[in-house]
């Protein structure tokens, strides 16, 4: 069909075979019409507002091409408005724009451009962004002056040559190439950048677009040119969201926030009243946000802290730190000990009976709590969930992220008159007053501070559920501000901090708790100089601990926190959660999640580590050691070391002799991962080890150890030095707080195994509260199920 008014042709499609495009070409050419593209965004013509082919400019063109004395030439299509909006912000406008696009042909090249330049009355220079391929900027001329931009260096590195698309490239004509051409055109010796501004009269080449406007700007100076119009806007980098992440950032690279232009500054307005995390739902079978386990070094994490680091820290600490996902600072720690500590006391309570019982008929450590917990349901912590919410509803737009900075709360203690019942004790209560005490002395926390007076205003005392309740919203605050946890986290914690208490609390038994006393030590004492790491080695060892051993139990414990979301406990706090459905979050029992985690251990998982303790005591129940730091103990480890070393070897030969493969083995030596080398070592006990050495602690259990692994090689029962495993720092720590009373006869072997199964539900449960959260609020209904057709029959 013929058009005889035909004048232009566009093409928009990219990778046109050469023989199509060679037939383009000539028809055009033969019959008078200009062709560009292919894979181009068209021509637009600022002046006359005017867009031929494609959408240059977008929705409103008008406010990036602007009417001004520049004419645009891109490879890019994108970059043709953006370098237009650039050179607005140095106050020139545009007169045509050319997407030349950069297919198999560039039918409407530099030189074409060029050409029509030098006609055009209103074009006073010209802006050429250049890619590599082709040959098209080789010799050019014009008499006008050109700001070049040339990129796409990298592509010189790969072994393929490459263009645009499906735009032909050989060699010579990369971005080096392209880059001399255009120097050797405009008499320059180098690149313009603003450090450096190399540019003469006949133009400048840059190779960042950034630099486009100052460029040109440079040029046209010297060649009498001045700006179209005053700057429009600038390059600066205009902020709409920003976080610092608490860090405190120096001035020069601490960019400011500025509001965002329309529609988006309404829809950043109402993100910023969505307070707390969002997550994306998805299956978490195997799967979690929480912690992970690196396949290389072994090493668990949790919230992405090595549990290395995390031993380092008290116990009270990460589990904060579990729910929170931040750690506490001095004071956290100190109102978190007293929330922890304030209902560890069992005495008179369905909790402890409970537990008890389920004693007395012979349960393992796991099955005790296990009946304790049970009963810490909705409607026991219902009071402090609700003074929390609350609190939460009275804060949570509050233009504050640290809890312990100042803030005016005058109009909150006006609004809170309506959740009074909430907030307000309905009647005296001594351990209530205790809380009250403790809080009040250094009080920095600005909710537990509105509590105190708010009951003031209202001629009443805080209820021991408003003040744990204050107390958890402090410790979660910054981590909901910033977006780490949920709004439905931080209301639950007083749920996570109940059970925190039983847990610890039934493990010691009912002739350990009174009226006014845990273990001996008063109420009142607990809740002013415990931390709870003292108080869960009080409730297991029924003593204080030397602050030796505080510290080494410490670390016990953090080693035990996680080893990543497919052991068997976090599967059944997960499958837990996964089986109430967590698409409905407030249906999901916190109380029964912990329950899934408990009867996920077993003397297998949890009480394995008594193995190695066994091994120690056997090797030791018949020497003089009286007490494991003993750095003068006397005996000589490496002889008893190897007198055993050879027995076991003689026993090894003997079982093999007889064909029993099943044979004894040494407890937490060696390893799947760490092995192989001359000398093997396990890092996570490599770091335990020097974190001991610089503090000073001894432990002769740990020194044996190493030498059963090096005699071991004397013995030439295995052919390189094993490593010692960090199954054998938890049964050593362990051991060793528990070597004076069993020495004196004080504790059988069985106690010492029940000890050791606690001490790791103690420390498994961070993380398993860790994964409960972390699935409640990310989890799907039932997620964790096995799909029927990876399910086999072995009958």
């Amino acid at each position: 069909r013929d058009n005889p008014d035909l004048e232009k042709a566009i093409i928009l499609t990219e990778k046109v075979s050469v023989k199509d495009s060679r037939i383009m070409r000539a028809i055009c050419q033969m019959n008078g019409v200009d062709l560009f593209g292919g894979n181009c965004l068209g021509l637009a013509d600022s002046w006359n507002h005017v867009r031929l082919g494609g959408a240059l400019g977008g929705n409103a063109p008008e406010e990036s091409l602007i009417k001004g004395s520049i004419a645009l030439f891109s490879n890019s299509g994108n970059f043709t408005t953006t370098i237009a909006v650039y050179l607005a912000t140095a106050g020139w406008g545009t007169t045509t724009s050319v997407s030349s696009g950069k297919d198999v042909y560039i039918q409407y090249g530099p030189k074409e451009f060029l050409y029509a330049l030098d006609k055009d009355n209103r074009s006073q220079a010209a802006v050429m962004y250049s890619e590599p391929g082709g040959y098209y900027e080789k010799d050019i001329k014009t008499d006008k002056p050109i700001v070049a931009c040339v990129v796409g260096r990298w592509k010189a590195k790969l072994s393929k040559a490459c263009g645009h698309a499906g735009s032909l490239a050989g060699s010579g004509d990369d971005a080096l190439a392209k880059e001399k051409w255009f120097m050797e055109y405009f008499g320059v010796d180098g690149i313009f950048t603003p450090e450096n501004p190399i540019a003469s009269k006949k133009g400048a080449l840059v190779t960042n677009i950034a630099y486009i406007p100052e460029a040109l700007t440079e040029v046209m100076k010297l060649n009498g040119k001045k700006p179209d119009f005053e700057p429009k806007g600038s390059l600066a980098l205009k902020s709409w969201f920003g976080n610092n992440q608490g860090l405190n950032i120096p001035t020069e690279l601490d960019t400011p926030v500025v509001e965002a232009i329309s529609p988006y500054n309404d829809q950043i307005s109402a993100l910023d009243k969505q307070v707390g995390a969002q997550y994306r739902r998805e299956t978490l079978k195997d799967t979690s946000g929480a912690s992970m386990m690196d396949p290389k070094t072994q090493v668990s994490k949790i919230h992405q802290t090595s549990i290395l680091d995390a031993s380092t820290k008290s116990f009270e600490a990460n589990l904060v730190f579990a729910l929170c996902r931040e750690y506490p600072n001095e004071y956290g720690e100190k109102i978190a000990n007293i929330a922890l500590n304030a209902h560890v006391n069992q005495f008179g309570k369905a909790t402890l009976a409970a537990a008890e019982a389920s004693r007395e008929n012979g349960n393992s450590p796991n099955t005790v709590v296990s009946g304790a917990v049970a009963i810490v349901g909705k409607k026991m912590v219902e009071p402090a969930m609700d003074a929390a919410k609350a609190l939460l509803s009275l804060f949570q737009f509050a233009k504050f992220s640290d809890p312990l900075g100042s803030y005016d709360y005058k109009d909150e203690l006006q609004s809170a008159k309506q959740l009074k019942e909430a907030l307000i004790a309905d009647g005296d209560d001594s351990c209530a007053d205790k809380i009250a005490a403790c809080l009040g002395q250094d009080t920095q926390s600005t909710f537990i501070k509105f509590l105190f007076d708010f009951a003031k205003q209202e001629g009443g005392k805080p209820s021991i559920d408003a003040m744990i309740a204050a107390i958890w919203i402090t410790l979660g605050w910054s981590g909901l501000k910033s977006k780490k946890i949920t709004k439905g986290t931080i209301t639950r914690l007083p749920w996570y901090s109940r059970i925190y208490s039983t847990i610890v609390g039934v493990v010691a038994s009912a002739d350990k708790h009174s009226d006014d006393s845990f273990c001996g030590i008063k109420v009142e004492k607990l809740l002013k100089e415990f931390s709870f790491t003292r108080t869960a080695f009080l409730s297991l060892m029924g003593r204080e601990p030397s602050d030796d051993e505080l510290f080494e139990f410490q670390v016990l414990l953090g080693l035990i926190i996680t080893n990543g979301p497919g052991t068997i406990s976090a599967q059944g706090s997960k499958g837990a959660v996964s089986a109430d459905g967590p698409e409905m979050p407030d249906r999901v029992q916190v109380n029964k999640a912990f329950i899934g985690f408990l009867t996920h251990t077993g003397f297998a998982h949890g009480g394995n580590g008594y193995e190695a303790a066994a091994f120690l005591i056997e090797q030791f129940k018949d020497t003089s050691l009286k007490a494991a730091d003993d750095k003068n103990h006397g005996l000589d480890l490496d002889a008893m070391a190897l007198e055993y070393s050879n027995k076991y070897k003689a026993y090894k030969a003997e079982q093999k002799t007889i064909g029993n493969l099943e044979y004894a083995k040494v407890p937490c030596i060696n390893h799947p991962i760490f092995k192989g080398k001359d000398i093997n070592f396990d890092p996570r006990e490599e770091f335990v080890r020097k974190l001991f050495e610089e503090k000073g602690i001894s432990n002769v259990f740990l020194d044996y150890y190493h030498s059963i692994v090096n005699s071991m090689f004397k013995a030439k029962v295995s052919k390189n030095v094993y490593c010692v495993n960090i199954d054998a720092v938890i049964a050593v720590i362990l051991l060793k707080m528990v070597w004076g009373e069993y020495k004196a006869g004080n504790l059988a072997e069985a106690d010492i195994e029940t000890s050791s199964f606690a001490t790791f539900l103690f420390g498994r449960m961070i993380g398993c509260a860790a994964e409960i959260d972390d699935h409640t609020f990310r989890g799907k209904n039932m997620d964790t199920r096995t799909p029927a057709s990876k399910c086999s029959y072995v009958g």
